[in-house]
Formats: C-alpha cells, sequence, structure tokens
C-alpha cells in the first residue's frame, strides 16, 4: 500500500514548451517517484477528453477486471479495445517533461497548456477549459444530491 503522500491530489496547469513538452508538476513527480514508477501507461479516459496516467499497476487494474469476465465475451472485448486500444507506454525526460504526443493532442484538444488533475492513485492530463468545464459540471450535480 502507499502512503498519504504518494497520491495525486490537486491541479496545476503549465504551459507546453517550443519542442512540444510539459512539466509534470513537482507533487506528481514525488508521488511517481514513492510508487517506483519509471515507464508511465497512458490511457484514453472512458467519459471525459483527458488521459489518465499512471504506472503498471494502473494497466494491471483494468486488465485484472478484463480478466474477470469470458475473454472471448463481447465485455471483454469492448474493455480490452479502450485499454489496450486506447493506452501507450511514455517516460518523464530527465527534467521531470512528458512529450505532449499527436495520442495526447488528438485525443484531449491540448494545445499550449495541460492542467494536471490527481485522481488519488493516478493523473490525467486535460485541456485547462475543459477541465473546469467538467468540474463545474461535477460540482452542478452534488449540488442536486443535497437534502431539501
Amino acid at each position: 500500500m502507499f502512503g498519504v503522500m504518494s497520491r495525486f491530489l490537486s491541479n496545476a496547469t503549465n504551459k507546453v514548451d517550443a519542442k512540444g513538452r510539459v512539466s509534470v508538476p513537482a507533487s506528481f513527480r514525488s508521488a511517481l517517484s514513492e510508487r517506483g514508477v519509471q515507464e508511465l501507461y497512458c490511457l484514453q479516459d472512458f467519459i471525459y477528453p483527458a488521459i489518465s496516467v499512471g504506472g503498471p499497476d494502473l494497466l494491471d487494474r483494468y486488465e485484472k477486471q478484463i480478466s474477470s469476465v469470458d475473454p472471448f465475451s463481447p465485455e471483454a472485448n469492448r474493455m480490452s479495445l479502450l485499454v489496450h486500444g486506447g493506452g501507450v507506454f511514455m517516460r518523464l525526460d530527465a527534467e521531470g517533461r512528458l512529450m505532449v504526443t499527436d495520442f495526447i493532442r488528438d485525443f484531449t484538444g491540448i494545445s499550449s497548456e495541460v492542467t494536471f488533475v490527481g485522481r488519488s492513485d493516478h493523473f490525467q492530463l486535460w485541456r485547462p477549459q475543459a477541465f473546469h468545464e467538467a468540474q463545474a459540471a461535477a460540482r452542478e450535480g452534488r449540488l442536486g444530491l443535497r437534502p431539501a
């Protein structure tokens, strides 16, 4: 189990440099280091226009779910299309930057800035405006759940 400090919390927006790289927030790099993550598994989110980023344990979690159903079933096939067909491995460079590849840009619409969003055991890459809109919608949805 990982300690409290190895969780991905909060959000931060950083600029993409002229070479197409973005600096991962220091707190996220620390969490990756605490978890011993060197190779990043990056996955197109199932709902949002965001890329989920974690270690091999993130891929393991999805593959465990896939293996819990009949491997020849339509459900396993659909999950594999999302998890394997919508995922890539990436690495940070020596300065803690991530290359904003076409895989990221095409799915998210990210251009000049990336919002990093903590999701406890992984983090996500968002186009800043899309994140603010999704967070506002999530707040609105929570307001509707309040008792009268």
